[in-house]
């Protein structure tokens, strides 16, 4: 039998109170504010549902680390990274349809991830519908983001829905990502994640991906921020990306980008816009520690005159540009933050999110540690907005709920080695260990392996700044 998950997040929506219920059978007694969160069973005909098997290959224990084997961390090797974990935002259900339709884009051709697509694509519907529904593509249009995203009437394209609007008939968007159901601040009110694991390929085993989700109480929700800058539209709604085609996150920029075209390109053969096409000009983000993104955002506000930005996709490179893209009055929409600074940073009510806040992932997390047993855990987590929350939030989740955190140690990602930080978790021996990474993931996972401490010996756990299968690129590419 499947166990149903149940979480009930407070939190970090409102502040920092996390309440989690207990794991357990589908006939345990709930207890606590809770809501339910389901774990859909196996399916073999989709690539994004279906329970871990455990059982098969090697000896392994619950969560899938082989106790007997280790492994060298030569490049190449197959097998290292099996029985890894993680979690990143993901549909129900990715259907192969949505993929064949983002590989008619430019960016979409040769996709071998697709973190954040949908939400890419369902970000820049949104926009176009409030657009339509406030009558500008100037920036009172934010005022409707929130309104179209939820308690309306139900649609879930952009020719059912822009006929709704045009009717004055009150919409809920139901997008590819999910309900996309907008709290007043701008983000989420639920979220659906992928549990995602390493096969032995090195690369994501789709057979043992399941769904999980996670619901914030109704003490989170809030009234909708007022549009707090005043900016004229000109009748065209043109959109800009701020997107990572280098830096850190750059295996996500490829997803994110054809997510977007996709939603440009059937928004315009359903006739555009306010009666015009809508209009792009893309962009990188590169990442906080470039100064790519302001760069990027100067040309978009001030020569491309865009009206919303799609991105960026860390959280520490919308924390440095959110001002200079709100105080002109421009709408910046991102489809992959889930920092928790974000949640209650002044944005004159022009900053949106439809990825899940990290109040929301990082009880999931959590409940994987739980689920497969471990009493200690270290948890390892790059020095930035987004590992420094997430970090605190599992932290505060595992000792709630009794697994002792041996230590948690934030790293500097630009680091050239991460023997001390390995050698420190080696010494402290947890049951797991919890890695909040970008693209030095890679770095900091063959050393453990070197170490005897990687996934075949320890329950090692990603989340969505390394759970993809760009990490097993690197790894067996050495880099």
């Amino acid at each position: 039998m499947q166990r149903s998950r149940v979480h009930r997040v407070g939190g970090l929506l409102l502040g920092l109170s996390l309440i989690v219920a207990a794991c357990g059978d589908d006939d345990d007694d709930d207890t606590g504010d809770t809501a339910s969160v389901e774990t859909e069973a196996p399916d073999a005909t989709s690539a994004d549902t279906g329970g871990p098997d455990t059982t098969a290959g090697t000896e392994t224990t619950e969560g899938g680390a082989d106790t007997t084997t280790a492994a060298t961390g030569e490049p190449g090797e197959p097998g290292a990274l099996e029985g890894m974990k993680g979690t990143t935002p993901m549909p129900p259900e990715l259907s192969q349809e949505f993929r064949d339709r983002l590989a008619t884009t430019p960016s979409g051709a040769n996709l071998t991830d697709y973190n954040y697509a949908a939400e890419s694509y369902d970000a820049v519907m949104l926009i176009a519908l409030a657009a339509e529904a406030a009558g500008t593509d100037g920036s009172a249009l934010a005022a409707e983001i929130v309104n179209v995203s939820r308690e309306g009437e139900a649609c879930s394209t952009f020719a059912e829905c822009v006929e709704l609007v045009r009717a004055g008939t009150d919409i809920n968007y139901e997008g590819v990502s999910g309900p996309n159901d907008l709290n007043g601040n701008g983000e989420p009110l639920s979220g659906t994640y992928g549990v995602l694991q390493f096969g032995p390929d090195n690369r994501i085993d789709e057979s043992l991906t399941r769904n999980v989700s996670a619901q914030a109480p109704e003490s989170a929700i809030v009234d909708i921020t007022p549009v707090g800058v005043e900016r004229e539209g000109d009748g065209v709604l043109k959109i800009g990306s701020l997107l990572p085609q280098t830096g850190d996150l750059a295996f996500l920029g490829p997803p994110e980008f054809a997510g977007v075209e996709l939603a440009i390109a059937e928004i315009n053969e359903a006739g555009g816009v306010l009666g015009n096409p809508v209009e792009y000009a893309a962009g990188d983000s590169g990442d906080d520690k470039s100064d790519t993104a302001n760069r990027t955002v100067d040309r978009l506000i001030n020569q491309e005159n865009v009206d919303a930005i799609i991105g960026a996709a860390a959280t520490g490179v919308t924390l440095n540009v959110i001002d200079t893209i709100t105080q002109a009055g421009v709408i910046q929409f991102s489809p992959a933050n889930t920092g928790v600074a974000l949640t209650e940073k002044e944005d004159n009510g022009l900053y949106f999110r439809n990825a899940p806040p990290d109040s929301l992932q990082g009880p999931v997390i959590a409940d994987l540690v739980l689920e497969d047993g471990a009493e200690t855990a270290y948890i390892l987590a790059r020095d930035d907005a987004y590992g420094n929350g997430l970090a605190d939030v599992i932290e505060t989740v595992l000792n709630d709920s009794g697994v002792e955190v041996l230590n948690k140690v934030i790293y500097d990602p630009a680091a050239s080695s991460f023997d001390s930080e390995v050698n420190d978790i080696k010494a402290a021996d947890p049951d797991a260990i919890v890695l909040i990474g970008f693209n030095e993931s890679s770095k900091i996972l063959r050393t453990m392996v070197e170490q005897g401490i990687g996934p075949r010996n320890k329950l090692v756990y990603g989340s969505d700044g390394n759970m993809g299968n760009a990490l097993g690129e690197d790894f067996d590419a050495g880099r």
